[in-house]
């Protein structure tokens, strides 16, 4: 409270001078994706009761670090919850604003398509949990990932904890000084990292930090960003694929898909093709031979003629078994995967698309 005082009084002392005080040296080019100042803090309101559904535990004297935390397991009283469950369940008021908000993101992206503005993806956090695994309490925030395509598609989504934003920011500091240089990382806290301002700042300076860094064609396209989307995503799935957890691992597989045809594939192909081949299994595994064989077309028609891929003959096996069990015709398929046995660079048969999946290292 003092401290907002003070501030609050330096601002009126510095507004009573004659104009506008000049922009002074600490002013940054994108001054927001810092954490939010004290006095924004009431303005946190509209935020924490409607577009962002959140848990948090009362405050705790002895907070360290956000993800190095261990804290009493309280939280906070007067919504009717307690324990895991309040953890996990954010409030249903919460997720109707975060859908309304998904549903006014998606509209700008409909009306923005004319305009001579460079289209980006857009972020929103839509949920954050304090999440007990002990000795450690960190808080894990779920984001909506938006971008151009059907007004009415579920936005693909990611969770990260804050460690996760970290290393992400020193990685690209340590790659890319000039472009980072301008944009600022929300700093670490001591204490009250469980808090409901504490949570509202850091969800709003992660969704304008992401933001940021589509905005910048540089760093858009570093590999850093692009594991910080979807590696952790393709690792699980690849997990529960491989478990035999094939409908988890299905929405998993769309999902990284999903990612993947927002973000750019400027690493090559080996993600998205392995990510198709995850959903042809999972598609074949839960008896839908037909958008089992939709995968198989997608990644032929990605590869092309391209050199031989070592995903090629198995997808050209899989799309003429699929297309046999459907009725529909294999011959081009048929023949290509022949041509490709007779010149010795598949042996025969192919491996299958689960075993090249279980063998796949994802780094």
């Amino acid at each position: 409270m003092a401290s907002r005082l003070l501030h609050r009084l330096r601002h009126a002392l510095a507004s009573d001078g004659p104009g506008e005080a000049a922009a002074g040296p600490e002013t940054e080019q994108f001054p927001e994706s810092s954490e939010l100042e004290d006095d924004d803090a009431e303005g946190l309101s509209s935020r924490l009761s409607g577009t962002l559904s959140f848990t948090s535990a009362e405050d705790d004297p002895d907070d360290e670090d956000e993800d190095d935390e261990a804290g009493p397991d309280s939280l906070p009283s007067g919504d009717g919850t307690s324990g895991e469950d309040a953890e996990r369940s954010p409030p249903a008021d919460g997720q109707r604003g975060s859908q309304l908000l998904a549903r006014q993101l998606q509209d700008f992206w409909k009306k923005s398509r004319n305009t001579l503005v460079p289209q980006r993806l857009l972020f929103e956090v839509t949920s954050a949990n304090v999440v007990k695994d002990p000795p450690s309490k960190y808080v894990l925030y779920t984001l909506a990932v938006m971008g151009p395509g059907p007004p009415d598609r579920q936005p693909a989504q990611i969770s990260r904890r804050y460690s996760d934003f970290e290393r992400l920011h020193r990685n690209l500091q340590r790659q890319f000084r000039g472009p980072m240089a301008a944009i600022s990382f929300p700093r670490k806290r001591l204490r009250r990292n469980f808090t409901a301002e504490t949570i509202a700042r850091r969800s709003r300076a992660f969704e304008q930090f992401l933001g940021h860094l589509q905005a910048v064609p540089e760093l858009r396209q570093a590999p850093d960003l692009q594991d910080f989307f979807v590696l952790p995503e393709l690792r699980r799935a690849q997990s529960l694929t491989c478990t035999g957890l094939y409908r988890e691992a299905l929405a998993l597989w769309a999902n990284a898909w999903q990612l993947q045809t927002q973000l750019g594939t400027p690493s090559g192909l080996d993600r998205p093709l392995l990510t198709l081949a995850g959903l042809a299994v999972c598609h074949q595994e839960l008896e839908d031979p037909g958008e089992a064989r939709a995968c198989s077309e997608k990644a032929l028609q990605l590869l092309g003629d391209k050199k031989p891929h070592p995903f090629l003959a198995p997808f050209l096996e899989a799309h003429v078994r699929l297309s046999w069990r459907l009725g529909l015709d294999k011959r081009q398929s048929e023949a290509q995967l022949q041509a490709l046995q007779e010149a010795g660079l598949t042996p025969t048969p192919p491996p299958s698309l689960k075993e090249l999946l279980i063998k796949e290292v994802l780094d």
